[in-house]
This record gives structure tokens, sequence and C-alpha cells, in this order.
């Protein structure tokens, strides 16, 4: 395997004079708004998100009607302190509170580890969530990526990974579980034998932003192994999981030295009152929360098959809420794009500055059967048009 090692970040998307796409979507940023998209684009029609991987059947009716009655007195006074919440967490999720720390997402807390346990390298599989390599490279950090190859599904083949992190000495080492942009997963056992591997090095970070929404196997996590090993983060996003991005909460399980040093760098009052809110409703509303998770589950297979039969579409192996996908040969995804925000109303997200990957690669979220026709009349639409025009 060739070792990639980087300390520059070169975007691969194309942009004009004001720094937007053709569009007029701002491709600097991790994905444009969808507040803005929907204004600039959904004037015919409502625009239908299949660029923001949120929860389709979460929060419920129910839920939000709570928060909307409690809305006046969660803007206008303190949340608590993120320590208590973050004990109301431990306590839901069966964990020691000494082991959970909660932060405004988890990009706050790939920050501050950053700042505080990675000191010279870090090494992680590409394509992956972006902050994972952008926030070491921001901050001067040798960066090794380990490249997943698109001819086996962009499969991380975790042995072939440990002996790359040997071979650059590389002293933090990441994964993310599923993967993003792909979905793909590593079975728990051998994720666990990963981390036995690794025990020498000065970290070990799990992204399990995205594991609720995987099915692969009745357990997934390895929080519980973060506890109780000296070198072992896991991170976790309540934000993706319950469909609410804007509220920004995520939380980490580590070892209560590991914890306790991450606690105390976080701002005092880095969670909002919604955050606060919502981890109060959570006991209430578990059975909801897990049969959203296995209807995304049933829209993702049938997406999934729906997709395969797109001429000339390739779909990657997915256990996540989102499908990567890879246009035709000889179609440009920006044009594709453009072409189902501006005649369709759908809104995907192309991977052009994604390390790893081209525009040529779509990340489409997982979304119900009625959706998801909207989709596919605008890829048939326009790789239709593209056949006509090249035949």
């Amino acid at each position: 395997m060739t070792p990639t090692t980087t300390t520059a970040v070169n975007s691969a998307a194309t942009t004009g004079a004001d720094g937007t796409s053709g569009t007029g979507l701002d491709v600097h940023a991790h994905s444009a708004s969808f507040f803005d998209v929907s204004r600039r684009f959904g004037r015919q029609r409502p625009v239908v998100d299949f660029c923001i991987p949120t929860n389709s059947y979460f929060p419920t009716p129910e839920v939000f009607e709570r928060l909307r009655a409690d809305l006046p007195t969660l803007l206008k006074y303190y949340p608590d302190d993120s320590s208590g919440t973050s004990r109301e967490l431990a306590r839901l999720l069966g964990l020691n509170p000494q082991t959970v720390a909660m932060a405004n997402g988890s990009t706050e807390l790939i920050t501050w580890i950053d700042h505080l346990l990675v000191e010279e390298s870090l090494a992680v599989p590409v394509p992956t969530f972006g902050r994972w390599t952008d926030q070491p490279l921001e901050t001067g950090k040798r960066v090794d990526m380990f490249p997943l190859r698109e001819e086996t599904g962009f499969t991380l083949d975790v042995d072939a990974y440990v002996a790359f992190v040997r071979e650059r000495g590389s002293r933090v080492a990441v994964v993310c579980q599923p993967n993003n942009p792909d979905g793909g997963y590593v079975h728990r056992e051998r994720i666990v034998r990963m981390l036995d591997e690794f025990a020498d090095l000065d970290l070990v970070v799990v992204d399990e932003s995205f594991l609720d929404f995987v099915d692969a196997e009745p357990e997934c996590s390895v929080v519980r192994e973060a506890a109780l090993r000296p070198n072992v983060i896991v991170l976790r996003s309540l934000g993706k999981n319950f469909g609410l991005h804007g509220v920004r909460f995520g939380y980490m399980v580590a070892n209560p030295a590991l914890t306790e040093r991450v606690s105390r760098a976080l701002p005092k009052w880095n969670l909002n009152s919604l955050a606060e809110a919502v981890v109060g409703l959570l006991s209430d509303h578990l059975g909801e929360y897990r049969a959203s998770l296995r209807r995304t589950a049933a829209d993702r297979d049938d997406m999934v098959q729906r997709l395969q039969q797109v001429p000339g579409l390739t779909v990657f192996p997915t256990t996540a809420n989102f499908v990567l996908v890879k246009v035709p040969p000889g179609c440009d995804g920006r044009a594709l794009r453009d072409h189902l925000v501006q005649q369709h109303g759908v809104y995907v997200r192309d991977c052009g500055n994604k390390l790893g990957l081209t525009s040529d690669f779509l990340r489409l979220v997982v979304r119900p059967a009625q959706d998801v026709d909207r989709l596919l009349d605008g890829l048939r639409d326009h790789l239709g048009a593209r056949s006509a025009t090249t035949a």
C-alpha cells in the first residue's frame, strides 16, 4: 500500500470568482445551508434534502411539540452546564458519568482532541469525514492518509491499516465506523482487535457518529471498551442520530483520565438549552427512536435496490443512512448535482472536496420512497438526456 502524507489541502471543486459553484452553492463549506438552498431553489416546490444525513422519522411530531411548548423558557434562561447534561446522558446510556463528556457537536471534540492529544502525527483512512484530515493539518500535524480503494468498495482492510500505521510511525490512529461518505462498516471483533494492536499508540479514536443506523450485528459499538482502555476515545453524535443537526450536540466516551482532560478544556456553557431539553426527553421517547432506525434501515435497502436499476450508476455497499454512488463514465457529477437542484428541487452532496474522491461521486441520504421517486426522476432525466446527446 502506497503511503500518503500531506500538510496541505487541495480543493477538487471548481469555483467562480466569488467562491461559489455554478448553482451559487458555497463549495468551501462542509455543505451549503439547507435554508439557503431552499430559499434559492424552492420557489416552485419544496426542496428535498438528500445532502444532510438526517433521520427522517425522528424527532416525532410529539417531541417537536414538547420542545415548541418549552421554547420561551429554553431561549430565555441559561442552560445547565455541560457536566449536568453529561451525567443525565450517562444515566440513560448505562455508563459511568466519569467516562462521558458532551460538546457542541462532535466537531468541537475533534478540535480539542487534536489540540490536547495529537502531538505530531495522525493516521486516518481516506476518504472519510473531512475534519479528521483538515483539523490536524490546520495545526501543523503530519497526517498519514491510508487510501481506501474504489475497486474494493472502499472497504477498510484492518490488517493493512495496522501495517500502514506501523510503517509510517503514526502516533494517533482514527477510524470512522461506519465510514462517511461510503457507509462502510467493520465488524466489532475486528475493531477490538485493532485496538489491541494499537495499545502502544498515544491515542486511538473510533468515530461512531452514524453507528446507530447500522444493523449489521447485535452489538456494534466499542464504547464499553473505550471506557476501560487508557488510549481509546469513542465519539458519538446525537444530532446526527436524532435528526437534529442544528442543535449541535455530540459526546465522547473514554476512560476517566482522558475524559477529564478534554472536559477541562471545554467551555463551561458549550451546550445550549435545546440540547439539554432533548437529552431530558430521551427516556420518554426511546421506543419511537428505535422504530425510526428500523424504518430508516428498510428505506435504505429499498433505495439501494432502486438506485442499482439506474443504468450506468455505480452504487457502493452501505450500512449507514446514506449511499455513495458514482456517476456513469462521461457524466459530469457537478453538472448532475446542479441539474437535480435546479430542475427537480433535489439537493445532493457531491464529493469533489473530499480527499480521495472526485465530483464523480455523490453521497445520497436515505429518504422515504416518495422522495426517492423524485431523485430517480431527476437522475433519469439528466442521464437520459446526456445519453441522447452523445448517441
